[in-house]
C-alpha cells in the first residue's frame, strides 16, 4: 500500500509522487492550508492540504490525531526557513493529491507527546504508549541489538537450538512458575528460569556451540531491573577455558557496541578478582566511572574506645572508609540527607571525619563528634590509607561486611555522580573473576551455590569441596558495565564424581541428588566434554543503550513491580471447570485471597 516509510523520504524523492501509510501524530490548520505530521516506526513527515483539492481538503478537514491514514502525494522543499533538521525528513514535504482514512480513532487517553505520563496510564494503555516515539526508537534498539548478537554469533560457528518451555521443577534458586498438568494428575512442569541443563546436555551430545535468545521465568520479587520473564542471550561452548570463553563474549559485546550505538569499547576489557572489588568498591558489578574508592581500616580500630568500630572489628565485620575529595564543604543537612541513604541498605549511622588540617590527626585538625573516641594511631592510619587531605571528608562503614559493603558501595555511587566524582567517560566495562563457590545461608545453616551448583571448582580447590567450602573459588565470571551486571557464567562441571561432590557439599544427598538432576549425572557418565559459556541480559543491555530509567521501558509488554499485565488484567482468575481439568481445588476464592492480602 505504501512506496515509502514516512520517516524515510528525504530530497532524494523531490518531484517524486510517493505514498505513504501512517498515523497523524499532529494536524494543523493555518488558515486555509492543513498540515499533518504522519507518524510510522521509522519518523514523521509533513503533508500538506491545500484548498486546490476541495474533495482531499474536506477530508482533511475531518482528520483528527491517531488516525490511520493512506496519502499520496509529491515531494516537494520546504519553503526555506522551515526546515526541521531534527528529523530525517525534516528539507521536504508532501503535497498531498490523494488522502484515504483507513481507519478513524477515538479520542486517545492522552498526548503522545506528554512527557509526564504516569506508568500505570502508560501500561494501561501500552498499545498506544508503544506509539510514542521514545518507545518505537527503543523498540528498533532492541531489535538491531538482538540482530547484532545473531550476526556475530552465527558467523563463529554459533547454532541456534530451542530448549523446552516446559520442564522439570529444581527450586534450587528463585522459585519456579509452576505449571500444572491436565494429562498426569497432580503433577507439574515448570516454566525455565534459564535453559542451563539443556544446554549442558547439548555440549554433551556433541553440539559444541550453542545459542538462544530465549524467555526465562522467575517468580521473585521484581525491581527496577527485573521482570519474572525476561529475555538473555544464552550461550554455550564446549573445549574453551575461562580465557576462551570471556575473549569470543568480549569481542562479541564489542561487536554489538559498535552495530547498534556506533560505539568503541576499550580492548581488552580490564580484569578484577571478586575480591578485589568488594574490597575496593562495596560491589561484584562496580561502576567504574566513579573515581571513589573505600579504604580498608578494619585492623586499625580493633583496640579503639569508639564500640562502633571495635565491635564490628572484632567479630568478623568490618570498618571501611570512604574519602570525598572536598567534601568538608558539605552541610550538615546533607551529610544527614546521606545517613537516611544508607539507612535504605542497612546502616544504622553514617560516622564521619572532617578533615581540617591533615597535619594535625587529632581533635585540632579533624572535626567529629567520634574523634575523641579514637586514639592518634588511629587516626594517623585512617589519614594515611584514605589519603584524606586537608579540606576532605571521610565517611565509615561499621557493621557485618554484607552491610558495610551495601551501604558504602551505593553512597559511593550516589557522591560520585551527583558531586562529579567520575572520570568523565560513557561506558566502563569489567570482568570480575574468581568468584567465591558458595555463601552460608545462616537461615538454613547450609551452604548455598553463589551462581549455580554446576558450576566447577578452581582446579586447585577441588579438595576444598569437603575440607573448606567457604574458602573455594569458582570458574565464574561476570561482565559488569556502569554499575549493572550485563552478563554472567562459569566453566561447568563435566566429571559426575566432581559434580556429586559439589551436591554433597551443598547438603544435597545421593537420593535428592538423583530426583532432581539424575538425567544430568547420568548423562556425565558419557564421555562430557570440558564446557562452559554464560547468558547476557538483552533487556538490560538495551535499557543502558537507551538510557531509560527501567527495563520496562525496553519491553513491548511488560508486567508490573506487582508482577501484573495492566494491558490484559492477567493474572486472572479461572472458571471452575478449568480449575477441574487440572485437578486443582482453591483453599481461597481470588476475591478471599486478594482481601487477605490487603490486610496483610
Amino acid at each position: 500500500m505504501r512506496t515509502h516509510y514516512c520517516g524515510q523520504v528525504t530530497a532524494a524523492e523531490l518531484d517524486q509522487i510517493v505514498t505513504l501509510c501512517g498515523w497523524v501524530h499532529r494536524r494543523r490548520d493555518h488558515g486555509g492550508v492543513i498540515f499533518i505530521d504522519l507518524r510510522d516506526r521509522e519518523g514523521l513527515a509533513q503533508v500538506v492540504c491545500d484548498p486546490d483539492r476541495p474533495e482531499m481538503f474536506k477530508i482533511a478537514e475531518a482528520i483528527r490525531n491517531e488516525y490511520c491514514l493512506k496519502i499520496s502525494g509529491k515531494v516537494r522543499r520546504r519553503p526555506a526557513g522551515t526546515e526541521n533538521p531534527n528529523l530525517v525528513s525534516g528539507e521536504i514535504e508532501v503535497l498531498c493529491h490523494e488522502i484515504e482514512i483507513l481507519n478513524p480513532s477515538a479520542p486517545p487517553p492522552f498526548q503522545l507527546d506528554d512527557e509526564n505520563l504516569s506508568e500505570t496510564v502508560r501500561l494501561t494503555h501500552r498499545v498506544l504508549d508503544l506509539r510514542r516515539l521514545p518507545m518505537q526508537k527503543n523498540m528498533m534498539l532492541r531489535y538491531k541489538v538482538a540482530m547484532a548478537f545473531r550476526r556475530f554469533l552465527d558467523a563463529h560457528g554459533f547454532i541456534d537450538i530451542e530448549t523446552p518451555m516446559l520442564t522439570k521443577s529444581t527450586p534450587e534458586g528463585a522459585r519456579d512458575y509452576l505449571v500444572p498438568s491436565r494429562v498426569n494428575a497432580g503433577q507439574f512442569f515448570a516454566l525455565p528460569q534459564s535453559p542451563q541443563l539443556f544446554k549442558q546436555l547439548l555440549m554433551i551430545a556433541g553440539f559444541d556451540r550453542y545459542y538462544q535468545i530465549v524467555k526465562c521465568f522467575r517468580d521473585e520479587d521484581l525491581r527496577a531491573d527485573r521482570q519474572p520473564e525476561f529475555t538473555q542471550v544464552d550461550i554455550e561452548t564446549s573445549f574453551l577455558d575461562v580465557d576462551g570463553i570471556t575473549a569470543i563474549a568480549e569481542e562479541m559485546v564489542r561487536f554489538v557496541f559498535k552495530e547498534a550505538l556506533a560505539v568503541d569499547l576499550p580492548n581488552p576489557f580490564p580484569r578484577m578478582t571478586y575480591a578485589e572489588a568488594m574490597r575496593r568498591f562495596g560491589s561484584d558489578k562496580p561502576d567504574l566511572r566513579v573515581t571513589l574508592e573505600l579504604t580498608e581500616i578494619t585492623d586499625a580500630v580493633k583496640d579503639v574506645a569508639f564500640k562502633v568500630f571495635s565491635g564490628p572489628a572484632n567479630s568478623g565485620g568490618r570498618v571501611a572508609a570512604l574519602r570525598v575529595p572536598g567534601g568538608a564543604s558539605l552541610t550538615r543537612g546533607e551529610i544527614d540527607e546521606y545517613g537516611r541513604f544508607v539507612a535504605i541498605y542497612g546502616a544504622k549511622g553514617l560516622a564521619y571525619i572532617k578533615v581540617n588540617d591533615a597535619s594535625q590527626p587529632n581533635e585540632a585538625g579533624l572535626q567529629s563528634p567520634i574523634v575523641k573516641n579514637l586514639h592518634e594511631a588511629a587516626l594517623c592510619a585512617i589519614l594515611e590509607r584514605t589519603g584524606a587531605q586537608s579540606g576532605d571528608l571521610v565517611f565509615f562503614g561499621a557493621d557485618s561486611t554484607k552491610v558495610v559493603n551495601d551501604a558504602l558501595g551505593a553512597l559511593r555511587i550516589k557522591l560520585g555522580h551527583e558531586k562529579g566524582f567520575v572520570t568523565g567517560e560513557a561506558w566502563r566495562p569489567v570482568w570480575i573473576v574468581d568468584f567465591p563457590m558458595f555463601e552460608y545461608d545462616d537461615e538454613n545453616k547450609r551452604w548455598a551455590a553463589c551462581h549455580h551448583p554446576f558450576t566447577s571448582p578452581k582446579d586447585e580447590h577441588v579438595a576444598l569441596l569437603k575440607s573448606a567450602p567457604g574458602e573455594c573459588l569458582a570458574k565464574a565470571y561476570d561482565l559488569a558495565l556502569n554499575g549493572w551486571e550485563v552478563g554472567g557464567g562459569s566453566i561447568r562441571i563435566h566429571r559426575a564424581e566432581v559434580q556429586e561432590a559439589v551436591f554433597e557439599a551443598l547438603d544435597i544427598g545421593p537420593q535428592e541428588q538423583q530426583a532432581k538432576f539424575g538425567f544430568l549425572l547420568d548423562a556425565l557418565k558419557f564421555g562430557a566434554p570440558p564446557h562452559g559459556g554464560l547468558a547476557f541480559g538483552l533487556d538490560r543491555v538495551v535499557t543502558m543503550m537507551a538510557g531509560a530509567e527501567s527495563i520496562r521501558d525496553v519491553i513491548a509488554f511488560p508486567k508490573t513491580q506487582r508482577a501484573q499485565c495492566l494491558l490484559t488484567s492477567a493474572p486472572s482468575a479461572v472458571d471452575e471447570k478449568q480449575l477441574r481439568e487440572l485437578h486443582i481445588r482453591l483453599r481461597q476464592t481470588p476475591a478471599e485471597a486478594g482481601a487477605q492480602q490487603q490486610q496483610q
